[in-house]
């Protein structure tokens, strides 16, 4: 008797389906769900924003997209995203991302950053408030606009009053209650913090239940101000507020100890911390060479020197002299830093706890690759071509794990990095076979191919590999 109630229901389910007509259907794509482990071929219904019915059998659609031979994946998640505007959105969904956030160094006016892409956005976006921003603020020396991290000096190096972090705090107060995702730190950006005021500013995290996103101290082996160090700082406060912690681009902070690192990152876990960490997959790093990452000492912490530098807008390799100018300007310029070798960076990434995020930012088609390639070249170069991530490994690396690490602060995101019905319909579809990065440091920030939809709640911005011109469903991610 329970065999042909079971068998009933299940025609009864595959009837309502054939009769219900869907916004848009998908046919015959292997749905991936890191979720649950759905790895089969099924097709999907959207409806309304929403994944609305996974299914063996035939659903109608208003729009129906053919997906044979092609993966159905939870839509990518970049928690570390600077591009924030039009340029780097395209590109982002081109390499299979849905919602890119600032969470390094965040926002200071998180009102104002909503305002300006709410309706206007190809893809989900969202922000942390930005410590640095706020530190530089109260002391007189706000940061140009345009520019992702302060300029050194004073406002960056000198260590603040009782009364000027009270004056900071309430600014940070303020952007959480603006919906901020949690506060960005970029420690390496303002050495004038204490420990003191780190632990002050994760007790604010902790207040508000929302992460910290650190740029950690620190890098090298040079004692005092190594990776070990300096993980072990934001571990340490993490441990003694109760507030979550996200260190950033664990393969760039922690150079030849990264491994080391990770490991610090496994025991505050193992003992019941709330810590999390991410990697991009590129030996090189960027940043804005005006910044305070360059005050004297950066060629012995990082182990490199002027040669290793590159101007981005030019491409030349730095001297002595031309680093000089560049530092001392008020013009952010980026260089990228080469730092790491192949085997840090595959091994990092290839590492069970390391989220998958890019640290991306293209201006007027210069940058990094890493804005335009990351999540293609996950798939190409550890999928596909070494084999040390599963596709399901990869697929959670990339949506699960960073819609994990947002929950606490955004409940929505519990509908986002799953394939699932009442899951958001935020999903790309690509052909394992073929999904490339193509950006390189030679041709810059090329986009990505092999992605052939992506849709951001239900409406594609990206169909048959091409950008889907005046579509704007991003929505702001808010605490």
């Amino acid at each position: 008797m329970r065999r042909l109630t079971i068998v009933f229901a299940a025609f009864w389910l595959s009837a309502l389906s054939a009769q219900t007509r869907f916004d848009i259907v998908i046919r015959g794509g292997r749905v991936l769900d890191p979720e649950t482990g759905l790895d089969a071929v099924r097709n999907v219904g959207v409806t309304g924003g929403s994944v609305a019915r996974i299914a063996t059998g035939e659903l109608q659609g208003n729009t129906m997209i053919e997906a044979a031979g092609l993966t159905i994946a939870p839509g990518f998640i970049d928690l570390h995203s600077h591009g924030q505007n039009a340029e780097n959105y395209r590109l982002k969904a081109l390499d299979g991302v849905t919602t890119a956030l600032e969470l390094e160094i965040g926002v200071l006016d998180v009102p104002a950053f909503i305002s300006a892409r709410t309706g206007r956005a190809l893809i989900h976006f969202g922000a942390s408030v930005s410590h640095p921003a706020a530190r530089v603020a109260t002391l007189g020396h706000p940061m140009p606009p345009g520019a992702i991290v302060p300029a050194s000096g004073p406002a960056t190096n000198d260590h603040l009053t009782d009364d000027q972090f009270t004056k900071m705090a309430a600014l940070l107060d303020r952007g959480l209650d603006a919906g901020a995702l949690g506060i960005g730190m970029g420690l390496a950006y303002t050495p004038g913090a204490t420990r003191l005021e780190v632990i002050r500013t994760f007790r604010i995290a902790a207040a508000h239940g929302v992460p910290v996103y650190v740029h950690v101290r620190s890098a090298g082996r040079i004692e005092p101000g190594s990776s070990i160090e300096s993980i072990d700082e934001v571990i340490a406060a993490a441990a003694v507020t109760g507030a979550s912690l996200h260190i950033v681009h664990i393969n760039s902070s922690g150079l030849r100890d990264a491994m080391e690192c990770l490991r610090l990152v496994e025991g505050a876990r193992a003992r019941g911390l709330d810590v999390t960490t991410e990697a991009y997959p590129y030996g090189a790093g960027m940043t804005a060479i005006n910044s305070a990452l360059f005050d004297p000492g950066w060629q012995e912490r990082n182990g490199i020197t002027y040669k290793d530098l590159q101007l981005v807008e030019t491409g030349e390799r730095l001297t002595k002299e031309r680093f000089d100018r560049l530092h001392a300007s008020a013009d952010p310029k980026l260089v990228l830093l080469y730092l790491n070798p192949d085997e840090i960076v595959d091994a990092v990434v290839e590492h069970p706890l390391a989220i998958v995020a890019s640290d991306g930012d293209v201006e007027n088609g210069k940058g990094h690759p890493r804005g335009a390639g990351t999540y293609a070249r996950i798939l190409a170069r550890y999928v596909r071509e070494r084999r040390t991530l599963t596709l399901m490994d990869a697929i959670r690396k990339m949506s699960l794990m960073p819609a994990q690490r947002l929950e606490r602060a955004a409940p929505a995101a519990r509908r986002k990095g799953r394939v699932q019905e009442g899951a958001d319909a935020d999903l790309v579809l690509f052909d394992p076979r073929t999904v490339q990065d193509e950006a390189t440091y030679e041709k810059g920030p090329l986009p990505s191919s092999g992605f052939r939809y992506v849709l951001v709640g239900g409406v594609a911005v990206v169909s048959d590999g091409r950008i889907v011109e005046n579509v704007f469903p991003g929505r702001a991610l808010t605490r």
